[in-house]
């Protein structure tokens, strides 16, 4: 059974903040989904795997239909912790249970760290941490390198840097250098247009991979806390930033199916494992 899909809005400071309620509130604790910068258009085949509760999607600030309004410009994990805690308000306070994937989880660590009262579980997907990996200086380089080219050159090659660094399997050295990089290999314009107003590369990269987790808060947050990697994610940055955040809180990283984008069946043209992913999903948030 399709369950209804109600779409709401609610104010918050420099932004309107645009979420959807999969079924009805008050039947069974809500699952929250949530990525960054992905909207709440990834999450429609994962959603639709938790039809006995209701589910919870939202666009992030500047991304979608959560339109900002305070001009463009760099983001971080606590402005988007402070809309999380205003959608969960919005929604009957809590706790939810709540799926946080890449940069999502990133800003869920920082949600937590804050509000542990909202949260029961927090299953943590692949945060792209650059602070917590062995080679943080060297991915950090690659970031800036990454955002430089995007300053000076436009999407298409700073995107190009992105993509090779998100798939690269292994640790960077201190001196990485990206090698020459086509866009046009990728599928990317090889024109600039002039905009700096990218979601990801113009306003989310830097403070979201740069964020330091408040480690004593969330080791004392009522919350269960548990860190997710990919099977098939290998040693790429976002699974080994899900390995640093769980040595960091002295936990093992609990492994899911498929890839970085294994909850994906189809959406943005990308096919993970979603049937898998559900199955383990559902088994972790029963844990509890």
């Amino acid at each position: 059974m399709t369950a209804t899909i109600t779409t709401r809005t609610l104010d918050a400071p420099g932004a309107t903040i645009t979420y959807d309620v999969r079924g009805t509130l008050g039947d069974g604790v809500p699952l929250l989904l949530i990525g960054s910068p992905m909207d709440a258009s990834g999450f429609g085949t994962l959603a639709g795997h938790f039809t006995d509760r209701p589910v919870v999607t939202y666009d992030p600030r500047g991304t979608a239909r959560s339109t900002r309004t305070d001009g463009h410009g760099e983001i971080g994990p606590e402005d988007h912790a402070d809309d999380l805690r205003r959608v969960v308000e919005a929604v009957g306070g809590g706790p939810v249970d709540v799926l946080a994937s890449s940069g999502g989880a990133v800003n869920a660590l920082a949600w937590v760290a804050r509000n542990p009262e909202q949260v029961r579980t927090l299953v943590a997907h692949e945060p792209p941490l650059a602070t917590l990996v062995a080679d943080r200086e060297g991915v950090t380089a690659a970031i800036e390198d990454m955002h430089e080219t995007y300053q000076r050159d436009g999407l298409g090659p700073g995107m190009a840097k992105f993509i090779f660094l998100v798939s690269h399997d292994g640790l960077l050295a201190d001196d990485f250098r990206f090698p020459p990089l086509d866009p046009a290999h990728f599928g990317l314009p090889t024109s600039d247009d002039g905009s700096r107003d990218d979601v990801l590369l113009g306003q989310n990269l830097r403070r979201c991979t740069g964020y330091r987790p408040d480690l004593d808060a969330l080791r004392a947050a009522s919350t269960r806390i548990v860190v997710a990697r990919g099977a098939a994610s290998g040693q790429t940055m976002a699974a080994r930033g899900a390995d640093g955040v769980a040595a960091a809180l002295g936990t093992e990283p609990v492994e899911f199916p498929g890839g970085h984008a294994g909850f994906l069946g189809g959406e943005f043209g990308q096919q993970g494992e979603p049937d898998a992913f559900a199955k383990r999903l559902r088994e972790v948030l029963d844990e509890a």
